[in-house]
């Protein structure tokens, strides 16, 4: 399985938080992974979570599903960005 640890900062790798890290991660691994789902992530981020990926739900917290379905990126890393800047709390 692919992950990715772009939200748990490197200091902190050691012992990331569960929250902000499990859902996200298996989202952006799909969209790695998947064109299509990365194209509908970024045009169409209710359908893509509401589809999920392989037959997977993501695992979002409250917090984690706003941000994935009101932020608007034109590419993943974009999203990515803005995804963790949001939860670091500078908006």
């Amino acid at each position: 399985m692919i992950t990715l640890d772009v939200f748990t900062p490197a200091q902190t790798r050691s012992a990331p938080s569960p929250l902000h890290t499990d859902g996200l991660n298996r989202l952006f691994a799909a969209a790695v992974v998947s064109p299509a789902f990365c194209q509908m992530l970024l045009s169409e981020p209710e359908q893509a979570l509401a589809n999920g990926f392989l037959g997977q739900a993501f695992p979002l917290s409250e917090e984690e599903k706003v941000l994935v379905t009101t932020l608007r990126a034109q590419s993943l890393p974009d999203l990515a960005r803005q995804i963790r800047r949001a939860l670091r709390g500078g908006h």
